[in-house]
């Protein structure tokens, strides 16, 4: 089937060459199932009568772990294998986009890339669309509604987007069948990276943040269904009421493979629309209004990485507040070391320190505990993103900065006024007391950790 006008976009004004193959390079969208740029590099293949070579580079990218990589390598495993089916050549090279694509395309008709929104991926993008001879076009598969469909200019909050993204939702949710390589393009003599034994590649990577992770979760496509599935039987009619409860398991768990691309948000959307399910809207409002909410503020927002991306009442509110007593202040290696007074915190930053995830109201309330304990804003800030960043699966992705932004007054209103968080949203133990069963979140975690 054809790709949507909207989700596709020409990065340069080349022309299409005589080459040997059409390169699809995978980045963003690490999946061979509902994936709008493998089906555009297909039929774009069929059309010239050619064979599809895709291409994955691992890159040094700045924060990513040792756990990060294993669980991408376990996902290309899977796309390895789909793609055989599929009888695309697929190869995996180490090294920088900027230099092993470009290369590649030497001997390409056209290049298809998939759309990514952080600084860096859209540095890549312009860079090789510049530097190559043949046309780049870049697919837009990583979000139900494609983002500049919605909305030109940053959304102050989930309220604004919301009727932008349902005024097209219907028409985005549609399913993508899959196109027959016509050219079996499996032999295509082109050398790539044995990663059948993802230990070995990871050796051979310059690595510097090496974390201890006991990784709950595997990486990879039918990972991925197989958990959605279980969300889908057991967890979804639960979901508007439970998800936000720390001591039950009522989310989908979506979000590690949501970061890598191992699955696609319109399967995901699909799956849960036609569930049935009372769950559903809950599910779609988190998944597409406030997931492509954190795409936007990205996309548009250049300081997405830094506290100048906060709102102007909530920089100056803080700065008024900057100087307040702190009852408890600690370090970066205090609370990487999870060394506060706060079982609750404690138990969240264990939970992250040692699964690669933490629960996602435990992430607001973990946050703004950061921010009341940091010597100024600022330093509360980059705490906040750093420790999600190296130990979250799903850390360096649009939903970790929004989420840590939110902690500090993004897409959020202003509160009553209170020391240190001035009129930014407070929140505090006992709340937590007062909505669950908080204890039992705490012993759980305790028990999981000491099993690993």
């Amino acid at each position: 089937m054809s790709v949507q006008e909207e989700r596709i976009q020409q990065l340069n004004e080349n022309k299409t060459l005589s080459g040997d193959y059409v390169l699809y390079w995978m980045q963003a969208s690490q999946r061979a199932e509902l994936n709008h740029a493998l089906e555009y590099s297909i039929l774009k293949a069929n059309k010239l009568g050619q064979r599809l070579a895709v291409v994955f580079c691992v890159a040094e990218y700045p924060e990513a772990t040792s756990s990060h990589y294993k669980f991408m390598l376990e996902g290309l495993l899977d796309v390895e294998s789909a793609l055989k089916r599929r009888k695309a050549r697929f190869i995996v090279r180490i090294g920088e986009p900027e230099e092993i694509v470009p290369d590649l395309a030497n001997s390409a008709s056209l290049v298809v890339v998939d759309r990514d929104y952080q600084k860096l991926q859209r540095q890549w993008r312009s860079e090789i669309a510049a530097s190559v001879r043949c046309p780049v076009t870049q697919i837009e598969s990583n979000v139900v509604v494609p983002i500049e469909t919605v909305t030109e200019k940053e959304q102050y909050s989930a309220g604004t987007i919301r009727p932008r993204i349902h005024r097209h939702l219907d028409r985005f949710l549609e399913e993508i069948n899959p196109n027959r390589l016509e050219k079996d393009s499996r032999r295509l003599d082109l050398d790539g990276t044995d990663i059948s034994e993802p230990s070995k590649v990871l050796s051979k990577l310059q690595i510097e943040n090496k974390t201890d992770q006991t990784v709950r979760f595997r990486g990879g496509t039918s990972e991925a269904k197989k958990l959605f599935q279980v969300f889908l039987r057991d967890k979804i009619d639960g979901y508007d009421e439970l998800r936000n409860d720390p001591s039950l398991d009522y989310l989908s768990n979506m979000s590690p493979y949501l970061h890598f691309g191992q699955v696609s948000p319109l399967f995901l959307a699909l799956s849960a629309t036609e569930s049935g399910s009372p769950g559903a809207e809950s599910y779609i409002e988190e998944l597409v209004v406030r997931r492509e909410l954190a795409i936007n503020f990205v996309f548009y927002n250049n300081d997405y990485d830094s506290i100048a991306s906060l709102p102007n009442w909530a920089r100056t509110t803080l700065d008024e507040h900057r100087d307040d007593p702190r009852e408890y202040t600690y370090s970066l290696s205090d609370l990487e070391s999870v060394k506060t007074h706060d079982p609750y915190w404690n138990a969240a930053q264990l939970e992250m320190n040692h699964t690669g995830k933490m629960h996602g109201y435990m992430r607001m309330y973990w946050g703004k505990k950061i921010l009341e304990w940091s010597e100024t804003p600022d330093k509360g800030y980059e705490y906040t993103l750093h420790l999600n960043n190296k130990y979250e699966l799903d850390g360096r992705d649009p939903n970790g900065y929004a989420g840590v932004s939110w902690c500090f007054g993004k897409h959020d209103r202003a509160w009553k006024e209170r020391p240190i968080f001035g009129k930014v949203r407070y929140m505090n133990d006992r709340g937590l007391e007062r909505k669950f069963d908080i204890q039992s979140y705490v012993d759980s975690i305790e028990n999981k950790v000491s099993g690993l």
